[in-house]
């Protein structure tokens, strides 16, 4: 159930909540070291502050990044996404050398607004790694 968290700008109150899914550009496990994921976190936190959005959960797995926010009415999803996804790859690039020129995202991302199945949504990205064994237990079943 949603926690029912309003927010206020001048001259509107808002419940905007979302969650956002990319994957980087170079499939495979290029986040799965624990330095990357720490200043992806610290990152994010960083551009959430900077910009008003309020990060309510994350998930970095070694594929794919898993956000819950709240956007403020004045950004459009897709410019969240934007600053979100070009301020990090900025950012962990000049951080970790390993990754090759170019972007570090994918263009596309995944988007879902989030109402009363806040508390499914949280536990969904926290279980994201208990998640996948299940998927790939079921593959193999098939």
């Amino acid at each position: 159930m949603s926690n029912g968290r309003l927010y206020n700008l001048s001259h509107c109150t808002y419940h905007c909540e979302y969650h956002i899914v990319w994957t980087p550009r170079y499939r495979g496990r290029v986040l799965s070291d624990k330095y990357t994921k720490a200043e992806l976190k610290r990152i994010f936190k960083q551009i959430s502050k900077w910009k008003g959005f309020v990060l309510l959960a994350w998930h970095i797995g070694d594929e794919h990044i898993h956000l819950f926010l709240v956007i403020p009415p004045k950004f459009s999803v897709s410019y969240a996404v934007a600053i979100l996804k070009a301020k990090s790859s900025m950012w962990i690039k000049k951080k970790i050398r390993k990754f090759p020129r170019g972007n570090l995202w994918c263009r596309g991302y995944f988007v879902s607004t989030v109402g009363i199945q806040e508390m499914a949504m949280r536990r969904y990205i926290s279980n994201q790694d208990h998640h996948r064994v299940e998927l790939q237990q079921f593959a193999l079943m098939r």
